[in-house]
């Protein structure tokens, strides 16, 4: 599969400064593509062929981002995502795939994927997928603590915590948490965690969210005398804090 559409009339990115793109993609004429029209926006991209090169890139290197083809030789790139978040490296990651259906979507967003495009696509649609995914992060490491009730997350240390007793999560259910955190008192949709946690929209009907909320509850509730997290029926989620 190519991409479809040129560079050659991109509507300018916003004020985000020079990305650090590491494109781990085996085919050759796709990866030319997207590094071509990267540099032409002034950012910088590395390319590695192979997943086992792109892990190693992506855990020594200094990036912002990373672009995964999910086909790949050596190491395929569901794979590679997994142990970059085993490893709690949360660096963001746009998985690229033929794949396009939901229940790819799906798989690649529980790899650890933070968004998931589809070939054939669009340079102007991969630039502007990157960016929102370069800005949240940014945005999130200006904070260092969230307070919310009992619960307590350090943003930097990915250390969470409720009446001081550590709790341990994967990177999804972190960053799940941490969205209801910012939310909390609120009743937070299926579309709005999906949008915000997921960064892509897909069939609403999935349980993609019901299995990490369950997760994410069994986690922060267990143990403690009242529930935080809720569901309200035919609504959403809330995280009470009183």
């Amino acid at each position: 599969m190519t991409p479809s559409g040129g560079t050659g009339s991109l509507p300018d990115s916003e004020n985000l400064g020079k990305m650090r793109v590491l494109l781990i993609e085996d085919d050759k004429s796709t990866a030319s593509y997207i590094q071509k029209g990267l540099t032409e926006k002034g950012h910088s991209a590395d390319i590695a062929g192979r997943g086992d090169v792109g892990l190693n890139m992506a855990l020594g290197g200094n990036y912002q981002v990373l672009i995964v083809d999910r086909m790949l030789p050596s190491l395929d790139g569901l794979s590679l995502v997994e142990q970059l978040r085993q490893q709690n490296n949360l660096i963001p990651v746009l998985v690229l795939s033929a794949l396009g259906d939901v229940d790819d979507r799906i798989e690649g967003l529980k790899a650890g994927g933070d968004d998931y495009l589809s070939k054939p696509f669009s340079f102007s649609e991969l630039l502007a997928r990157l960016e929102a995914l370069v800005r949240r992060s940014t945005a999130e490491s200006q904070e260092t603590t969230l307070i919310a009730g009992e619960l307590e997350m350090d943003l930097l240390a990915r250390v969470v915590k409720r009446q001081n007793t550590p709790i341990d999560l994967q990177p999804r259910e972190f960053r799940l948490l941490e969205y209801l955190m910012r939310h909390s008192n609120q009743v937070v949709t299926r579309t709005m965690l999906l949008e915000n946690v997921w960064d892509y929209n897909f069939d609403p009907q999935t349980n993609v969210i019901d299995v990490h909320i369950s997760r994410l509850r069994g986690k922060i509730d267990r143990n403690f005398n009242s529930p935080m997290l809720s569901t309200v029926r035919g609504a959403g989620y809330i995280l009470r804090t009183h």
